[in-house]
């Protein structure tokens, strides 16, 4: 699953694109706001969550990478 932005507290500064390494997300030029472009090809590194100044990306694990590392989920 791909970076999940919350539209309510992204205010559109464009830092997660600059930090993503896949360019997965981009800033739409006609709204200004970040768009998830690739999301398959999406590493789950986190980069666009850490940087993000308000908090406002999530990421979700696919299971297929939470169980052989050891998490389970519920």
């Amino acid at each position: 699953m791909p970076p999940m932005i919350d539209r309510e507290i992204c205010n559109a500064c464009g830092i997660c694109e600059d930090s993503c390494p896949l360019d997965v997300i981009y800033m739409d030029s006609a709204t200004q706001d970040p768009v998830i472009r690739y999301p398959d090809e999406c590493w789950h590194c986190g980069s666009c969550r850490q940087d993000c100044p308000l908090g406002a990306i999530r990421i979700v694990f696919p299971l297929q990478m939470m169980v052989p590392a050891g998490i389970l989920p519920y």
